[in-house]
């Protein structure tokens, strides 16, 4: 997890004074001359750029080798893509004749390594023409010249002042990796019909041929099973405590106008049915399929909730058999997504039909048991010709033969599969999963993955056939998406079908620059390449100050800050060294380009107190996952944010929090604070109960204060708690100790889990 950033006083002096003395030599982006001209993300595998330009214009023609309907229907889908904005209609012949001002679409004379989806493209001044051995190659092979003609061409209104140009040059090009995706939740939160085909057509400009759809979860069941109409009747809904309705579905109309659509632009729908965990909404419909008989209603919480589907009752299997029936007349995909992540054993240690599967099936554990469940699954989805595609969590327990591997949980399932043979799709949330914000991962994070680790060797590396980048939606709204996938998407486009050969960040990052034009008439509201500020505090116990370092993420950027709690103009002061502070202040900072705001305004507190710097004795030592920034962490000034993992908060797992603070001499303090946070999705709660005691020698203690705690179902949203108790007299030494729950409650997805208390700051007035 990521940790706060604290570097000692005497780095600081160091980095100022060499920074002082030092020039920087100048960023090399190590283009060739011309190379910028064409900003073609990914990028071709081989571009020879040449002098003039080939000229659209109505008397432009698309000829066609005869008789090849998928040529001819990417033809047409050009052609009917940017009438409206060149304001005329590019006609298209069945031949090959002329030597003029055509585009000419042929599959004579391709080189064989091209494959399915390679092309060559060839610009003259007279001539346009694209090789390819399939209507894929085609298809991209136009994705180009799309990208190689002025962005006006995104318009969806006609543009009479641009001259319709497509640059001179030979393009060879063909994909690194065979599967090129995007996982889209649309469980947790709903997208409409039209905003999923939005994302198709993205996927396919930028040569991604996968759209993995996840279409149920505990939160939501999405799509028409008409034998089993309550998974959207009531699968599809959830109920808030206030009465609010939210959720909806796709009909299996829809299913298939969606489906049809990728299709067209040669993108396969994979669809997700998850199973034999995150089902409450299917349970909420069908309790019966449960370990318990329910009943449930379907989530309106986040996180991995217990109940799953019971792997001792045959009926589990044949309802899970009539819908994966259904689901496989309506995706012709090959490929099948089972989910089989984050699945608890909790419920299937106390069935007694699970335990008697156990007994029946030889096994020696529940971990096995799920291996059971989804070898059974595949075994139903081989009869029927389709291939088990699975989250990393598979693997326990025994691999079902011929499975495909998603691993997100890092690179080490993945490896673990190709070692195995089988093969791999690489998602780790570390570079992949877009719903992280871009503190976390940023777009030079993703654009420098390598979905290959260094520790395969070249048998095994042929088993990772590509990757996939995740927008899981917990927290992002369709009004919200395009902010989080936007650019980071470009940065995994290229990763899955670019070679690694010759990777550069910064000439990646010059293309990208001319793609947004084409973002922006395309509608898209794209979001921040990387954190456009980085607020790094550091504390010095000696001189009892805080120093307080800005960074801009992107280059370009200028800071300005304020320190009087009001919000930063291009008026306020601009930074331009450390700040340094010896009192309560509350920064704000800003970042502008071009004179305009550029993201979020960052801001942080920082309380100057009593018992700052004081030593503190600990008796549970603090996760190393969540260590703040150690015992001083806890009476440093820097308060912790609403982010539980932002280098603040201490965490304790199970245990109770108690501590000493030894203020060094008798002195008066009016008052003792302290912070905890609640985060129940990620099971964290506030104390059960926390008491206050002071004390003159360390070991007699009196009590100053105590409060008690029961976090009820409906505390879901995160908050910070300050409790604080008032005391007029001296004293030397306060203990505070805090009392984990111990357990997720019964109302808890993760009801009997190891409980966390997470605390930051002590402060004494």
């Amino acid at each position: 997890m990521k940790q706060g950033y604290r570097i000692s006083l005497i780095y600081i002096l160091l980095l100022v004074i060499i920074t002082s003395c030092y020039k920087p030599p100048a960023l090399k982006c190590d283009l060739k001359e011309g190379e910028a001209k064409l900003s073609i993300v990914p990028k071709p595998q081989k571009i020879v750029e040449k002098e003039g330009s080939f000229i659209i214009s109505p008397e432009t023609e698309i000829m066609v080798s005869a008789q090849n309907e998928e040529f001819i229907k990417a033809a047409e889908y050009f052609v009917e893509k940017f009438q409206s904005s060149m304001g005329f209609k590019i006609n298209i012949n069945q031949n090959l004749d002329g030597d003029a001002n055509k585009i000419i679409l042929t599959d004579q004379q391709v080189i064989e390594k091209l494959g399915q989806e390679g092309y060559i493209l060839e610009v003259s001044e007279k001539l346009v023409t694209i090789k390819a051995n399939t209507g894929k190659g085609i298809f991209y092979g136009l994705q180009t010249v799309r990208q190689m003609l002025p962005p006006e061409i995104e318009s969806s209104e006609y543009v009479s002042s641009v001259k319709w140009e497509i640059p001179c040059a030979y393009i060879e090009d063909r994909p690194r990796f065979e599967w090129r995706g995007m996982n889209f939740d649309c469980c947790r939160h709903f997208m409409d019909k039209e905003f999923v085909k939005r994302y198709i057509d993205f996927l396919s400009y930028y040569k991604m041929n996968r759209f993995h759809w996840h279409l149920t979860e505990d939160q939501g069941w999405r799509i028409e099973i008409k034998k089993y109409p309550e998974l959207t009747e009531i699968g599809a809904w959830r109920i808030y405590s206030d009465g609010s309705v939210y959720g909806g579905f796709y009909t299996q109309d829809d299913v298939k106008e969606i489906v049809e659509y990728a299709r067209e632009r040669y993108v396969t729908v994979v669809p997700e049915i998850e199973l034999p965990g995150h089902c409450q909404a299917a349970l909420a419909a069908y309790p019966e399929y449960s370990c318990t008989g329910g009943p449930f209603e379907v989530s309106t919480t986040w996180g991995v909730h217990k109940d799953v589907y019971c792997a001792g009752n045959d009926e589990t299997f044949h309802f899970l058999e009539d819908v994966l029936t259904v689901v496989m007349v309506l995706f012709p995909s090959k490929y099948i997504h089972i989910g089989g992540d984050e699945v608890p054993k909790t419920r299937w240690s106390e069935c007694p039909k699970c335990q008697e599967r156990i007994k029946q099936e030889g096994l020696n554990n529940e971990e096995e048991l799920q291996s059971y469940f989804v070898k059974r699954i595949n075994r139903f989805l081989i009869k029927h010709d389709r291939v088990l595609v699975g989250w990393d969590e598979i693997l326990e327990g025994g691999l079902a033969s011929g499975a495909i591997v998603q691993s997100w949980r890092g690179v080490d399932g993945g490896v673990a599969a190709a070692q195995a043979g089988h093969r791999v799709i690489m998602s780790p949330n570390s570079h992949l999963y877009f719903d992280a914000s871009v503190e976390r991962t940023d777009l030079r994070k993703t654009y420098l993955f390598e979905p290959i680790p260094k520790i395969l060797n070249k048998t095994e590396s042929n088993y990772i056939i590509g990757g996939e980048c995740c927008m899981w939606t917990e927290h992002t709204p369709q009004d919200t998406i395009d902010s989080v996938m936007f650019p980071r998407l470009l940065a995994a486009s290229e990763v899955f079908w670019s070679n690694p050969e010759g990777k550069r960040f910064l000439e990646f990052h010059k293309r990208l620059q001319n793609q947004y034009q084409r973002l922006e008439l395309m509608r898209v509201k794209y979001g921040a390449e990387s954190c456009p500020i980085s607020l790094i505090p550091t504390f010095n116990p000696d001189e009892c100050e805080i120093s307080i370092a800005l960074e801009a993420g992107e280059s370009g950027l200028e800071i300005y800050y304020t320190l009087n709690g009001k919000k930063p103009t291009i008026k306020s002061k601009l930074y331009r060294g450390l700040i340094v502070i010896n009192k309560t202040t509350t920064v704000m900072a800003q970042a502008f380009r071009n004179g305009l705001p550029y993201g979020d305004i960052t801001e942080k507190k920082f309380i100057f107190h009593k018992a700052m710097g004081s030593e503190v004795v600990l008796e549970n030592k603090y996760s190393y996952k969540y260590s703040g920034a150690g015992d001083l962490g806890l009476v440093d000034g820097i308060i912790g944010s609403i982010k539980f993992n932002d280098g603040c908060w201490q965490g304790y797992e199970e245990d109770d929090f108690a501590a000493v603070v030894d203020l060094g001499k008798m002195t008066h303090i009016n008052e003792i604070k302290i912070n905890f946070i609640q985060n129940v999705n990620s099971w964290i709660f506030l104390p059960e109960e926390t008491n206050f005691y002071i004390s003159n020698d360390c070991e007699n203690f009196t009590q100053a204060g105590h409060f008690s705690h029961i976090t009820l179902k409906d505390e879901s949203e995160p908050y910070i708690k300050r409790y604080s108790v008032s005391i007029d007299k001296k004293t030397r030494y306060i203990k505070i100790i805090a009392k984990n729950v111990g357990k997720c409650p019964d109302w808890h997805p993760g009801s009997g889990g190891k409980a966390w208390i997470f605390v930051d700051e002590i402060i004494v007035e």
